[in-house]
């Protein structure tokens, strides 16, 4: 059995919690250590964020139960009136986060029957000290960037081989490796970018956007890819047509990398380009329909390096 690092500070803030709600004498003391539990998110930002909520919460909480316990008694009854009201208005000022452990709370308003300022002191306490912790406990977070770079990586190498593998597949009819390729590619892009946020919402101030921005833009030029290769199970041309093509995709295999801003490359594919333009019309409607074919793959393929090109731009110049 393998316990990680969110589950023993979990049960660490948890059992802080307690101790020093015991220590301060506090009534309902254990449910300290639940609110550090509810209130331990996956970063610090949301932990922050659901522990503000907790407090506005509690806030308007305990001025709606006052007035339904007041209008209905200390009971059940009393309860159901005051969830009827409290669960609308968290929706409504987005606190929904404070729903379960703040009607917790509001359960010993009705157990003690009263609302005195001790009490209500008592409970903001506990959701003091049970935040506080869960606070404390996330302020030591794993540094992902180590994580994130390796996503980089094998992203990297995962479209040089699509790449190269296209440059093979050239007028062959199954693409079915360049799909399962493509597959992939776009798993290891979706859990760099989950990875990435969770990187970003773990820095306080920082606001550098770069991973996400990255992964981001290899997800844009991952559905480019996907059409490249729908397209590529429809060429079927002769084999000096696409030498040049096959030549540049060669190329782009052995040279694309975070670093290279694609410009030498959209300066090839121009000249790929202007050679189909320079060579004789299709002779009959199957060559033409294959010579529309890889003008649309050669301008699907620009478009590919021009994302990498403006995200460039902008890791360098900007941002």
């Amino acid at each position: 059995m393998k316990i990680g690092l969110r589950t023993l500070k979990t049960v660490v803030a948890c059992l802080l919690a307690m101790l020093l709600a015991s220590h301060l004498n506090l009534i309902y003391a254990p449910s300290a250590g639940i609110i550090a539990i509810l209130s331990l998110g996956n970063t610090k930002k949301k932990s922050l964020s659901v522990g503000l909520a907790r407090f506005f919460a509690l806030i308007l909480a305990t001025i709606l139960s006052f007035l339904t316990f007041g209008l209905l008694g200390f009971n059940a009854y009393g309860f159901a009136l005051f969830l009827l009201l409290f669960i609308p208005l968290t929706v409504k000022f987005s606190l929904t986060d404070g729903i379960v452990v703040t009607s917790v709370l509001v359960t010993h308003y009705m157990l003690e029957k009263h609302f005195s300022g001790w009490l209500i002191l008592n409970e903001f306490l506990l959701m003091t000290i049970g935040v506080g912790m869960s606070l404390l406990l996330n302020l030591y977070m794993p540094n992902l960037e180590e994580k994130l770079k390796r996503a980089q990586d094998e992203i990297e190498e995962g479209f040089r081989q699509v790449f190269q593998e296209m440059s093979n597949s050239l007028n062959k009819k199954s693409q079915k490796d360049l799909l399962e390729r493509t597959d992939q590619l776009s798993k290891a892009i979706q859990f760099g970018l989950n990875e990435a946020m969770v990187h970003q919402e773990n820095h306080w101030l920082r606001s550098n956007y770069y991973y996400e921005n990255y992964f981001l833009m290899r997800k844009s030029q991952l559905r480019l890819i996907e059409e490249m290769v729908a397209l590529l199970e429809k060429i079927q041309t002769k084999e000096e047509l696409v030498e040049d093509l096959r030549i540049l995709l060669s190329n782009t295999s052995q040279t694309l990398s975070e670093e290279n801003d694609g410009r030498q490359i959209l300066k090839e594919i121009s000249w790929v380009l202007e050679s189909y333009r320079l060579k004789p019309m299709p002779s009959n409607r199957l060559e033409f329909e294959n010579r529309a074919r890889l003008f649309q793959f050669l301008q699907t393929y620009k478009n590919f390096i021009e994302i990498k090109t403006e995200f460039s731009n902008i890791k360098y110049h900007g941002d």
